[in-house]
């Protein structure tokens, strides 16, 4: 009976929830908008309701991650695959009485926007569902900021106009900010927060300054004018102008060596802080340099490749070293995100579709593949509360299906052959190969390093003997993946 009753109470929570996710839907016109103003819609209510109520609070949340996530499955199912435009393309307009004019702002998706929209919810469901019992404090303000940032993601992958991108893009910063912050499991939280925030604040601040002077050439920040318009710059001001950019993209991506907030960020953030980190966030700067620094710019892109193939290079090699000799699991996985994204980086700028294609796919691939990873270190933190690799040692023998899972998604990681990315490595290293050998040869290390830090990391942590210290055991309490971690690794 009991059972029964819990049933019903959360059927009709659900029904509840979908209708008020219904009725915020009649206020928008297409799908996009819907995206955007469910989850804002969602946290407000969230924040209406008294902070006692965390059963309530998580169930809202999560009910709303999950329909989201579920409605932009429907950008895939109609996409049209024949057409090389934009779609579901919606426009809002506003007037401003005391200049006369009015501002058009349009929302559209592509082949390349509209797989990271989806991935972007799902990654936020995930983390809500995963940090279903971790979160022990200010729960309502975490639920609340990963529904804020979902809504500023989407906005920022589907807006096609400069200025509106970039407030989009600077906005994720703050949702950001507050988790790794306040719900950080190291006393260096603080400092990781502001390396975060200000690298990436500064960093966007030249886009800022790019976007203003295009303004003030053409009268207009829309992405569908400018495409035409941007090639009459002259050469100068296209080298200018994309160094802009390039520098804020590389600053999110990120490239060496603007890379040094990354590692402290992925540390000191809560397990699923680092997903959306590393699953999402890292893609906008693969987005923005495909998007406005190489469609708009294509001039200056092809000026400044040798400096990209540099730094990307030193990135792959750099990164794939440094993780061999880290002793934090987090750290591992953050410098092993270094290396993957230069290698996406390498694939945008072989000024091929093989290379672009082989990009976007393997951003796809780190996004799950790389969240994956750091939830398995979440699932042995909640357990020993420690990162540290020396004390981890035979948890194959106690924890099987959590190896399982781990030595999955490490082949993964490695791009094994049958994996999503080694389909997308094979690609940007083809693509790479018409444009540059060299630069193909010196990639393809990060394959060969890669399969170094990652194999050794699996065994350190799941083979050998328990690690013991003073006849005590470091490890103790042992057992498997919970139904909800195997729910998680599921999805």
């Amino acid at each position: 009976m009991a059972f029964l009753t819990k049933t019903l109470e959360q059927l009709t929570l659900c029904l509840g929830v979908a209708g008020l996710i219904y009725f915020t839907g009649l206020f928008t016109t297409s799908y996009l908008s819907n995206l955007i103003f469910i989850p804002l819609v969602m946290s407000l209510v969230i924040a209406c309701i008294p902070k006692e109520k965390e059963a309530l609070l998580k169930e809202i949340a999560l009910v709303t991650a999950s329909f989201t996530f579920l409605y932009s499955l429907l950008l895939w199912v109609f996409f049209n695959l024949q057409t090389p435009q934009f779609q579901y393309v919606e426009s809002f307009s506003y007037l401003f009485p005391m200049q006369d004019s009015k501002i058009t702002i349009f929302l559209g998706v592509d082949g390349i926007s509209m797989p990271l929209i989806i991935l972007s919810n799902l990654l936020i469901f995930i983390c809500l569902l995963s940090s279903w019992s971790s979160i022990k404090i200010y729960l309502k303000e975490y639920l609340i900021a990963f529904l804020v940032l979902e809504a500023f993601l989407v906005g920022a992958f589907a807006v096609l106009d400069l200025l509106i991108f970039y407030i989009f893009f600077e906005a994720t910063l703050l949702p950001m900010f507050i988790i790794v912050l306040i719900y950080g499991s190291r006393e260096r939280k603080a400092r990781a927060a502001n390396f975060l925030f200000l690298y990436t604040f500064f960093g966007s601040l030249f886009m800022l300054a790019a976007i203003l002077y295009i303004y003030s050439q053409f009268g207009t920040t829309n992405y569908l004018d400018l495409i035409y318009y941007c090639p009459m710059l002259s050469a100068t001001e296209s080298n200018f102008l994309w160094f802009a950019f390039f520098f804020s993209f590389a600053t999110k991506l990120p490239m060496i060596p603007f890379h040094i907030w990354l590692p402290e960020a992925h540390v000191e953030a809560p397990t699923a802080g680092s997903v959306i980190l590393a699953g999402i966030l890292l893609k906008l700067g693969s987005y923005g340099m495909i998007r406005y620094a190489l469609a708009l710019l294509p001039s200056g892109a092809l000026y400044f490749t040798p400096l990209v193939y540099t730094l990307s290079i030193l990135g792959v090699i750099y990164a794939s070293l440094t993780a061999i000799r880290q002793t934090d699991f987090k750290r591992i996985v953050a410098y092993s995100s270094v290396a993957h994204m230069s290698i996406v980086n390498i694939g945008i700028f072989a000024f091929n579709s093989i290379g672009l294609e082989g990009a976007l796919l393997q951003s796809i691939s780190h996004g799950f593949v790389a969240s994956a990873l750091f939830l398995i270190i979440g699932v042995v933190y909640d357990r020993f509360h420690s990162r540290i690799v020396k004390y981890y040692g035979g948890l194959a023998t106690y924890m099987p299906l959590y190896a399982i899972v781990f030595l999955f998604f490490t082949m993964a990681n490695i791009a094994l052959p049958g994996t999503s990315s080694f389909v997308g490595e094979i690609l940007i290293l083809a693509g790479s190969f018409k444009a540059n050998t060299t630069v193909t040869f010196l990639g393809a290390t990060g394959m060969i390093l890669g399969g170094a830090y990652a194999l050794w990391l699996v065994n350190r942590i799941l083979y050998g003997n328990l690690k013991v210290d003073n006849g005590r055991l470091h490890l103790n309490y042992f057992y498997d993946l919970t139904r909800r971690e195997i729910y998680v690794f599921y999805l």
